[in-house]
């Protein structure tokens, strides 16, 4: 039997995590060191919801931006779905692709889910604050997403 890693909690090291963004260019978090950042997880690009939260993010940007803040979107979908999606809402921050699931499982957002009855594997909404020193600042699962970009705005 598996034993299941326990969830990132506030306090602890930040996981590391390696991948592409729409654009090819690759992103981590030992990059990103010194800096505050904002990683979203989303289930899917152009759905109702995630278009809500990265709209939100995104009308919020600029705000992130004057705290030293770095917004980052994760979703299993790939670079060219991202792309389109970013374009489409003209979105400032990078999406990346994370196909593999690696960087979900790592963050303990890659969960089993229920819709209508139907049981399947997905992305739990979620958003983590990490700060400069890499330790996790906030941690926010089964995110609702109305008033959530702005209350994470007032958390950073």
């Amino acid at each position: 039997m598996a034993i299941k890693s326990p969830e990132p909690a506030v306090g602890d090291k930040a996981p590391d995590f390696s991948a592409a963004d729409e654009t090819g260019r690759t992103w981590s978090l030992k990059a990103l060191k010194g800096k505050t950042v904002v990683l979203y997880f989303y289930p899917r690009d152009n759905t109702p919801g995630c278009t809500s939260e990265a709209c939100d993010f995104r009308d919020r940007y600029d705000a992130f931006v004057r705290k030293k803040a770095v917004v980052i979107g994760v979703s299993p979908d790939g670079a060219k779905s991202h792309a389109g999606f970013k374009a489409k809402h003209g979105l400032p921050f990078p999406l990346l692709a994370d196909e593999d699931k690696a960087i979900c499982r790592a963050y303990g957002v890659w969960k089993k889910k229920a819709l209508y009855g139907r049981q399947f594997l997905g992305v739990e909404r979620s958003t983590f604050v990490i700060g400069p020193d890499g330790r996790l600042q906030r941690v926010e699962r089964k995110v609702s997403v109305a008033g959530h970009a702005q209350a994470v705005l007032a958390a950073v």
